[in-house]
C-alpha cells in the first residue's frame, strides 16, 4: 500500500503553497487521476512521490510518503532532446531492467504493451517514432522493472485514437495502482475510480486539495450538486439572517427614540428603557454568533471565460475557403500520403484525425501557409509547438497589446485575468510559460485578432479537463471556419461539423 499523509508543497521563488496537506492512499486496482488548472502543482506531485530530487530544486514540502519497499515507474511528460535524438537501442540501455532482461521477458512486455520486439534494438532516433510507439515503448521498459506502483504524467499526450482505446484498456487492465495525469475527459471517464483533484481559490492564493473515490464523471456531477445544495441553503440563512436583522434594527432604533424623548420626570419609564436596550442588544450579540456559524458560500476555482466576436469572426456560408490538391504530400524525403484533396467551404469545421505518423502536422501547416497569405480572410494558426510563435521575452500583455495603448493593455489584462493568469504571470516572458499558459495566450490573440479562419493543431491538449469544455463551447459556437487535427473525441463530436481520416491513400470522409 502507498501512503501520503499531509503533503504540502511551497514554490521557492515566490513562497506560493501549491499543494496544502494533501492526504490519500493507493491500493491494488485504484486507478487515479490527479485533475487542476494548469500551474496547480500536478506533475510537481508526481515528481516528488516518485522521487523527491527531481523537484526539490524549485520546491519545498513537507508531510510523509510512506512507500518502503515499494517499486515505482514514472512516465515524465516529456522526453529531454537529448533523449530524442538517440538511437532507440541507445534510449533503452539506459534503463537496467532492459539490461538485465532475458529474450523471454522482453517478448513478454512487448505484448503486454502491444509492440513488436524488435524495436527495443531499432537503430532511428527516438524522434522518429510516433507519439504511440513512445510511450508503449516507455511503459514496456517501467514494466520490466516489475512496478508495485506506476506514476503517469499524461501518458494520453500525442496519442492517435487506436493508441488511446489501447491506453484505456492498458489502464483498466493494470493490476498495480496507477496514478496519472490526463487532460483526455474521454480516459477519465473510462478509466478513473479515485479523483484527486487540486485547486487554487481566492485569486490562486490558497490552495485546497480533495480526493474522492469516485468515477470521473461522478465526482464531477457530484461536486456540482453539492456545491448547488451548499450555495442554496448559504442563501437561505443569509436571507434568514437579513430578516433578522431587519427587525432588530426597527426595535432598536425605536428603543433608542423612546429613550431619546422620555422625560427626566419618569425615572422609572427610563430604567424599563434602559433595561429593554439592554435585552435587544444582547439579541443583536446572539445574531452576530448565529453569523458566525452560518454555511459558508461554496468556492470553487472557476473554468476559464472565453467567446469570439461574433460579428468579427462571421464568415459568408458557402464561401469558398480552400481548394487544395497535392498528388504527394511528403515531410522532406519521406512519403506520407498521395492523391490529398481537401476542399472547404464557409462556415464548416473540419476535423482530421489519423494515425500517428500519418503526416497530419505536415498537411495542417500546409494549409495554414495558404491561407495566411490570402487578404481576403483573416487567418490564425495554432501549432502544436507553440515556441515558434512565443520566441523572445516578450510578455503576455505584450503579445496581446502590442500597440502599448493603455485601453488595449487594460483589455489585454482583463481577458488574461479571465484566463486565470495571475498578475506576475502576465509580466513573465511568454516564451517561458507552461504549454497550457501558452494555448491560453494563443487562444486571447486569435480572439483578439478577429480571426475569422482557425488553423488548429490538436487546440485542446495543453486544456486541464475543467476548462477543455469552455474551449469547445467557444470553437462550436465560432461563427467563422475551424480546420484542425485533434485526437480530442469530445472535440471532435461537439465541434466538427465534418470528420476526415488521413491515410497513405489520401483523406477519406469518415462522417
Amino acid at each position: 500500500m502507498f501512503q501520503v499523509k499531509n503533503l504540502t508543497v511551497t514554490h521557492k521563488k515566490d513562497l506560493v503553497t501549491l499543494v496544502d496537506g494533501l492526504s490519500f492512499t493507493l491500493a491494488p486496482g485504484d486507478r487515479a487521476a490527479i485533475i487542476g488548472e494548469e500551474g496547480n502543482g500536478k506533475s510537481t506531485v508526481l515528481k516528488l512521490l516518485y522521487d523527491p530530487a527531481l523537484a526539490e530544486s524549485y520546491v519545498e514540502w513537507k508531510g510523509e510518503i510512506v512507500d518502503k519497499g515499494l517499486r515505482k515507474g514514472w512516465l515524465a511528460q516529456e522526453l529531454s532532446q537529448a533523449e530524442l535524438d538517440m538511437p532507440v537501442w541507445a534510449f533503452c540501455g539506459q534503463s537496467p531492467a532492459f539490461e538485465e532482461a532475458d529474450p523471454r521477458a522482453l517478448d513478454r512486455a512487448a505484448r503486454q504493451v502491444g509492440l513488436d520486439a524488435g524495436l527495443f534494438w531499432d537503430g532511428r532516433p527516438m524522434s522518429t517514432l510516433s507519439g504511440g510507439e513512445r510511450v508503449k515503448l516507455r511503459l514496456a521498459l517501467l514494466l520490466l522493472d516489475g512496478p508495485d506502483l506506476l506514476l503517469l504524467d499524461e501518458p494520453s499526450n500525442d496519442l492517435d485514437l487506436a493508441t488511446l482505446e489501447w491506453l484505456e484498456n492498458f489502464l483498466l487492465g493494470c493490476e498495480v495502482p496507477v496514478l496519472y495525469i490526463s487532460h483526455d475527459e474521454t480516459l477519465l471517464e473510462r478509466t478513473a475510480n479515485m479523483v484527486i483533484h487540486l485547486e487554487r481559490l481566492q485569486r490562486r492564493t490558497v490552495s485546497r486539495g480533495t480526493v474522492s473515490r469516485t468515477g470521473y464523471a461522478q465526482y464531477v456531477e457530484e461536486r456540482g450538486l453539492r456545491f448547488a445544495r451548499q450555495e442554496q441553503t448559504a442563501r437561505k440563512e443569509r436571507a434568514e439572517y437579513q430578516a433578522k436583522m431587519e427587525k432588530f434594527r426597527q426595535i432598536r432604533d425605536a428603543v433608542d427614540h423612546q429613550l431619546n424623548t422620555v422625560s427626566r420626570q419618569n425615572p422609572g419609564k427610563g430604567r424599563l428603557l434602559k433595561k429593554k436596550m439592554h435585552t435587544v442588544l444582547s439579541m443583536g450579540r446572539r445574531f452576530d454568533r448565529e453569523k458566525e456559524d452560518m454555511t459558508a458560500m461554496p468556492e470553487w476555482e472557476e473554468a476559464i471565460l472565453t467567446a469570439f466576436d461574433q460579428g468579427k469572426s462571421a464568415f459568408p456560408a458557402g464561401k469558398t475557403v480552400l481548394r487544395l490538391e497535392l498528388p504527394q504530400l511528403t515531410a522532406g524525403e519521406q512519403f506520407l500520403a498521395k492523391n490529398v484533396r481537401l476542399w472547404v467551404d464557409g462556415p464548416e469545421k473540419i476535423g482530421v484525425i489519423g494515425p500517428n505518423g500519418a503526416g497530419k502536422s505536415t498537411l495542417l501547416k500546409q494549409v495554414a501557409d495558404e491561407l495566411l497569405a490570402r487578404t481576403d480572410l483573416r487567418a490564425a494558426y495554432m501549432p502544436q509547438d507553440y515556441g515558434d510563435l512565443l520566441l523572445g521575452e516578450k510578455t503576455p500583455v505584450e503579445v496581446l497589446a502590442p500597440s502599448g495603448r493603455r485601453e488595449d493593455v487594460t483589455r489585454a489584462r482583463t481577458l488574461l485575468g479571465n484566463m486565470k493568469y495571475k498578475a506576475e504571470e502576465m509580466e513573465h516572458p511568454a516564451a517561458g510559460l507552461s504549454g497550457g499558459q501558452r494555448a491560453k495566450l494563443l487562444f486571447l490573440s486569435m480572439v483578439l485578432n478577429g480571426a475569422n479562419v482557425l488553423v488548429l493543431d490538436e487546440p485542446t491538449r495543453n486544456f486541464s479537463p475543467l476548462s477543455a469544455p469552455v474551449i469547445r463551447r467557444a470553437l462550436a459556437d465560432f461563427p467563422g471556419v475551424i480546420i484542425s487535427v485533434s485526437h480530442d473525441r469530445l472535440y471532435l463530436d461537439e465541434v466538427c461539423t465534418r470528420v476526415l481520416e488521413l491515410g497513405p491513400e489520401g483523406l477519406r470522409e469518415v462522417y
